[in-house]
């Protein structure tokens, strides 16, 4: 079976010869430091070798939760932010049909706890008020705002309308294992449980019950899922040769264009279902690298949409970027482009042509007009667009990320800088224990 493959030709041209191999001691010595543990941020290195140490129980365990809440729901909402939603969002939004809604399909899955929208909040509420409903409720500690906010709401509208005993049966906590309101709650009400592992954070979990259980929810194959990242564990070994191995030398290439001036990088895709996966993607990297006044910024764009919108920027702007393209190799449906006798539209020449052979010659030509123009460009092939493709991407971003991170010299593995404003955020709404913050904050505005 082919593998994901790695393109950084059109990127390390833009570099001095042996730019790219010169980073080969310090990929080296960060792949080293996350294998023996010395890196910072170590305690949170679980997700290094998660892929391999997933059993078939554990997920035959997760299949047959999501098989009860299938059976027993017309909607399942997931109440999570960030690293708790993005990456099971990103695959279950990769493999459904686009238009799956206009189909009812069961159950649906619908997404909240990422944002404190009141009409967002409202409308959840009102469009559930008909609906059978469950939820996968994913926090360690139970207390973030947006997610425990959303989760009150629901717990007390799912156990109005179904009763607390049937509501018991629908609600699934993902937490921590001892500590935390989400744990108390799940323990004090007689929830299923899974857990987050301590060693394992937010934006690394999508292949813990964090991912793996909206996933599956969603009727998707988990085991495919696990194997492809699996592989992909094994294609990015520390043994493995630098020159062979994707994550090692997408981490090179990345520094190199970082250190020659290159401060954004854009996640470019030409596949609409990509588009959460870049929102994953954002999180996984900004939130790794953005701190010590250091880091590439994460930027994403759907092609050839934002063609017309961002392209001209990308083209001609500044050349502070470089790009790195998912390429889907193989679309899932067939569909030729029809001739039409008037041809109105000049666009007959594509007449017998398959949609996908147009927008693949819009990808490279873009490829080359922005190479043309400036902007370096990375490429990742990807076979086709499934569960085991899904999960080699899922890993190779995620060890190509903690090697970049410590090339970079950086902590990966922490975001003390997310938390100024919940501080801010606690005094303005006078919390308790918050009330020397929230004097300062006032007075502050006042002088402002």
């Amino acid at each position: 079976m082919k593998n994901i493959s790695l393109d950084i030709t059109k990127a390390s041209c833009f570099l001095k010869q042996d730019a790219v191999a010169a980073f080969e001691p310090r990929v080296k010595a960060a792949q080293q430091a996350l294998e023996a543990g010395t890196c910072p941020g170590n305690d949170f290195l679980g997700w290094l070798h998660l892929p391999s140490e997933i059993t078939p129980a554990f997920i035959d365990e997760i299949q047959q939760t999501a098989n009860v809440l299938r059976e027993n729901c017309e909607a399942i909402v997931v109440a999570g932010i960030g690293g708790s939603y993005l990456g099971a969002r990103a695959v279950i939004e990769a493999l459904s049909n686009s238009f799956g809604w206009l189909k009812n399909t069961k159950p649906v899955i619908l997404f909240a706890g990422n944002n404190i929208g009141e009409d967002y909040l409202s409308e959840l509420t009102e469009y559930l008020k008909d609906k059978k409903f469950g939820v996968i409720n994913i926090s360690k500690s139970g207390t973030t705002t947006e997610t425990a906010l959303t989760f009150r709401l629901l717990k007390k509208q799912c156990e109005a309308q179904r009763g607390k005993d049937e509501a018991k049966k629908v609600i699934v906590a993902v937490t921590d294992a001892k500590r935390g309101a989400a744990r108390t709650c799940a323990d004090k009400e007689g929830y299923k449980s899974f857990i987050i592992p301590d060693n394992v954070g937010g934006r690394f979990s999508v292949l813990t019950p964090v991912g793996l259980l909206p996933i599956a929810c969603a009727g998707f194959d988990i085991k495919a899922l696990v194997e492809g990242a699996q592989d992909m564990e094994k294609l990015c070994g520390k043994d493995v040769p630098f020159q062979e191995n994707p994550a090692a030398q997408y981490a090179a290439v990345r520094n190199a264009l970082y250190e020659n001036g290159k401060k954004i990088e854009i996640m470019v895709n030409y596949q609409p279902k990509l588009h959460f996966m870049s929102e994953w993607w954002k999180q996984l990297y900004g939130e790794s690298e953005g701190k010590d006044k250091k880091g590439i910024f994460p930027a994403s764009v759907d092609f050839t949409t934002d063609l017309h919108s961002m392209g001209q920027w990308i083209q001609d702007g500044e050349r502070s970027i470089f790009e790195t393209v998912i390429s889907i190799e193989e679309p899932e449906r067939k569909l030729l482009f029809p001739e039409d006798e008037e041809n109105l539209d000049g666009l007959n020449f594509l007449a017998g042509k398959r949609v996908d052979e147009v927008n693949k010659m819009a990808e490279l030509g873009t490829r080359l007009a922005h190479v043309d123009g400036g902007v370096p460009n990375i490429r990742l092939s990807v076979p086709r667009l499934n569960e085991y493709y899904l999960g080699q991407i899922i890993y190779f971003f995620e060890i190509g990320c903690g090697i970049s991170g410590n090339v970079l010299g950086v902590n990966p593995f922490n975001q003390p800088g997310v938390e100024a404003y919940k501080k801010n955020m606690f005094a303005l709404l006078d919390k308790p224990g918050y009330e020397a913050e929230s004097k300062a904050i006032k007075e502050r505005l006042e002088r402002e």
